[in-house]
């Protein structure tokens, strides 16, 4: 009764009644059923194998082999289980059922690969599992979101082969890489190994192998591993460049090296070294440098500014090592026009990018005048593109920004009101010279630093806590008995002190104690946040609300460590509990 705020009689759950006046539909409702599957955040007593943690139960298809073409379909012991997934915790599930629909047993599916929150799940007409994984980051265009098929490999199995390692990707003649990859056979048989080096194939029985390339250019290095009933696994490619070797950008910041502080420059230097080249940490005319202040991790929705003078600088420097300062000049004409001139000519054309990159490649003539532009048909075309990208800088356009200065002093929000998940992306990139005939090649770095006050979502270490997500936000319950979240790889230097956010609906009798200790439950303590209890009530709409606040020992190692928050009631009968919302650093 929403006028008293009293509740009514409990509803009849085998014939529950819909009596609402706004109710159109049927008024007496089948039964409910008993619950198939439940359980909480921690440990289950019926299902012990869902495990614990964050919890977001789904469904999938139950499988009847009859409905799918044989030489396709998963074996008969999977016809009438029920799959079952959890997009929190990363697993998949099969439940066998007994006849009547009752519970009988669980067991994982692909229990020893990790997905990344699966968030949809259906049977395709071959009778392949088709998976939805929406990534490991929130609110993100996550590199591991995926579409996938799960494959049924009956009798004799593939080799096993894992991503390329390699110890250098680019370096000057004579390069020589060793490349390694962690093959492996589920049937344990010899395995031989086809290496393709940029063309060159080389047999070998062991997953490494040593090449020098004496020839400047890009190559591609991947493996075929074969087994003895010659079932086949190829490697992913991995690309390296002989010729040149890449410089090497970083960012020394002054201060803090995770957290910014609203109101407080950031302080920043970038260096540049070059083995080919001993003065690039002083010709600066290669680097670029941005910033960004935005929510979350996603930097897709980033300013394109950063991007656009990188790919400007490697073109430019692409140009000084080919032949193309034979027959042009930036602002003169020579042979051929000014890129000056080309720039201007094809300002407005939206073909512009594709045009000029076939023309660079391809060559041609007769567009300014009868001087044949000869063809570049071994030149990458995201190389050409690149160049393309540098001569339309030349019209002025103002959408190729400007570099920051290689060091300087920012302010950390770029003058932007402050978000409770803002993070400032410090960027760095630097294209070397090159030299006749040999690519320039491009290093970057980037530095990121977070809000001072930091919210609890990539917290996924506890014991004891009840994790809960209330609009996008994660909260924290504190446990009666003593319990322990950890924050990962954070600097603490430069603090001194700390506070947590905590809100509650009915106010504790004695409060809480929060420890602070360095990389484990027994590690250096640092700090001591003690509440004292009592204060205002709160309701689910509107819950009270405090902080809790101490000093911190000063962390002066300049290391980055695992925070452990230790929690323990002040009086061990204590009944209430608080929720914690974040933790601010000063």
């Amino acid at each position: 009764d929403y006028a008293t705020g009293k509740s009514g009689p409990a509803f009849d759950a085998a014939r529950p009644v819909n009596n609402s006046r706004n109710n159109t539909g049927l008024q007496a409702l089948p039964a409910v059923a008993p619950t198939f599957i439940w359980y909480p955040y921690g440990e289950s007593a019926e299902f012990p194998q869902v495990g614990t943690g964050g919890r977001n139960a789904m469904a999938g298809p139950v499988y009847y082999t009859d409905m799918f073409p044989k030489d396709s379909r998963y074996p008969d012991f999977y016809n009438g289980k029920l799959f079952i997934y959890d997009w929190i915790r990363g697993w998949v599930k099969v439940v066998t059922m007994r006849e009547n629909g009752d519970f009988d047993k669980m067991e994982p599916f692909m229990g020893s690969t990790r997905f990344n929150s699966l968030i949809d799940m259906e049977t395709g007409p071959d009778g392949k599992l088709y998976i939805l994984e929406y990534g490991s980051g929130w609110f993100s265009k996550n590199a591991d979101a995926a579409l996938s098929r799960i494959d049924y490999n009956g009798g004799n199995r593939a080799p096993k082969l894992s991503a390329i390692k390699i110890d250098k990707t680019t370096g000057a003649l004579p390069f020589t890489v060793t490349a390694s990859v962690e093959g492996s056979d589920p049937e344990n048989d010899k395995v031989t190994y086809t290496w393709d080096l940029g063309g060159t194939k080389k047999e070998s029985n062991e997953p490494t192998i040593t090449h020098t390339f004496n020839t400047p250019g890009d190559y591609n290095i991947s493996v075929e591993a074969k087994d003895s009933k010659n079932a086949t696994a190829k490697s992913n490619a991995v690309a390296v460049y002989a010729g040149n070797e890449s410089p090497v950008v970083t960012i020394d910041l002054v201060g803090n090296k995770t957290f910014y502080f609203p109101g407080r420059a950031v302080e920043y230097a970038v260096q540049v070294s070059d083995k080919d080249d001993p003065e690039a940490g002083k010709d600066l005319s290669g680097l670029v440098v941005s910033a960004d202040y935005m929510e979350g991790s996603d930097r897709a929705a980033a300013s394109p500014g950063h991007q656009v003078l990188t790919e400007a600088m490697i073109g430019r420097n692409l140009v000084m090592s080919l032949d193309c300062k034979s027959c042009h000049k930036t602002a003169e004409k020579s042979v051929g026009p000014s890129y000056t001139d080309v720039a201007k000519r094809y300002e407005k054309n939206t073909d512009a990018v594709s045009y000029l990159t076939q023309k660079i490649i391809k060559g041609g003539s007769g567009v300014w005048g009868e001087v044949a532009m000869p063809a570049h048909p071994t030149l990458k075309e995201g190389d050409a593109r690149q160049i393309v990208s540098w001569i339309r800088t030349l019209a002025g356009s103002p959408t190729e920004g400007k570099s920051l200065p290689a060091s300087g002093k920012i302010n950390p929000t770029l003058n932007k009101p402050v978000l409770d998940r803002g993070r400032l992306y410090l960027s760095a990139s630097y294209t070397d010279k090159g030299g006749t005939n040999i690519k320039p090649l491009t290093s970057d770095a980037v530095v990121t630093l977070r809000n001072n006050k930091m919210p609890f979502n990539g917290v996924q270490k506890m014991e004891g806590f009840t994790r809960m997500n209330v609009n996008g936000m994660a909260i924290l319950l504190t446990p009666k008995t003593p319990g322990h979240f950890v924050i990962d790889d954070i600097d603490l230097s430069e603090i001194t002190e700390a506070s947590l956010a905590m809100s509650w609906l009915e106010p504790t009798i004695a409060g809480f104690t929060f420890e602070l200790r360095l990389d484990g439950v027994d590690g250096q303590l640092i700090g001591t946040l003690k509440s004292t209890g009592g204060g205002a009530k709160g309701t689910r709409e509107k819950p009270a609300t405090g902080t809790v606040a101490g000093k911190i020992t000063p962390v002066t190692d300049g290391k980055k460590h695992k925070l452990f928050v230790l929690s323990k009631p002040n009086d061990a009968k204590e009944p209430n509990f608080v929720a914690l919302s974040s933790i601010t650093f000063k």
